[in-house]
């Protein structure tokens, strides 16, 4: 049975590129769960949450209940940073993100990964003594994966991107973040526990983080969890071409439903604009 899942942030109101997301995962999915992917407290909030709820039906997609909620996960988060952490696999990195721009700069031809500079290591070299002075002393840190460490252990993988096996370099990220102060768990960790804690056989998202599989498969083979398949889909853009974003407040679902637009031309909205998408390649 292929199980699929919607996982929006209610840090605002859902647009035309969630309802285009929303209508492949429940297409392609035999079973179709949604989880509010809420962690970062500082961002979410219950009444975004209450809206997803209520623009999805109203789009006429039938979830699965009750909805899985990230803010009650975190025990499960811990668990697992315990267990990287029992392997060597994770170390603080005291840098601010200042700090890290300024050793991106002055190293010139730093290695780049998707989301820029590649963080330079810093605070790997740190005696065990002087990062427990640090912690003891309150200074704030991020707990970041050896990645160098870890894909050692990993060995090969591979993941299946629409019927095509695809080599995953776990070095991509470098020594990605998987948690940091006031946040339990970074969304590549988070991610990989919740979609296999969930049963999730088909992972659908937009095109722009199948950069990330490749990271989350590394973490799915360091934690022993299974696998599941994956189908990047075309995003949806504007008229000018650029990705529909809360932060640039795009035209919400709920402005849509108050124009007086149904939800099936919302569908024909949202799928005409991804093949708008494929179209301009």
């Amino acid at each position: 049975m292929i199980v699929t899942r919607f996982a929006p942030s209610p840090t605002g109101y859902l647009h035309l590129g969630h309802a285009y997301a929303a209508f492949v995962a429940a297409e392609l999915g035999e079973r179709f769960l949604l989880r509010i992917e809420d962690i970062d407290p500082a961002r979410a909030r219950p009444e975004f949450e209450a809206a997803i709820l209520e623009d999805l039906r109203w789009l006429g997609l039938a979830f699965e209940e009750p909805v899985l909620r990230q803010s009650e996960r975190l025990a499960a988060y811990r668990e697992a940073l315990g267990r990287l952490e029992a392997r060597g696999l994770l170390y603080p990195c005291f840098c601010t993100r200042k700090e890290i721009a300024e050793e991106a700069a002055r190293a010139g031809e730093a290695p780049h990964g998707p989301d820029g500079p590649l963080y330079p290591g810093t605070c790997r070299a740190l005696g065990v003594d002087e990062r427990a002075r640090r912690i003891a002393a309150g200074e704030s840190y991020a707990l970041r994966l050896d990645a160098a460490k870890a894909a050692a252990l990993a060995g090969a993988m591979t993941f299946e991107e629409r019927g095509e096996r695809i080599i995953v370099d776990p070095l991509l990220f470098g020594d990605v973040v998987l948690a940091r102060k006031g946040l339990a768990a970074a969304y590549h960790l988070a991610v990989v526990i919740d979609d296999a804690f969930q049963g999730v056989t088909l992972v659908t998202r937009g095109e722009d983080l199948f950069p990330a599989t490749h990271v989350q498969r590394l973490l799915q083979t360091l934690l022993g969890l299974p696998a599941p398949a994956y189908f990047h889909h075309p995003l949806v853009l504007d008229e000018t071409g650029k990705k529909f974003s809360k932060r640039d407040q795009a035209p919400t679902l709920r402005a849509l439903r108050a124009a007086g637009v149904s939800p099936a031309e919302v569908r024909r909205k949202a799928y005409e604009a991804a093949a708008s998408t494929i179209s301009r390649r």
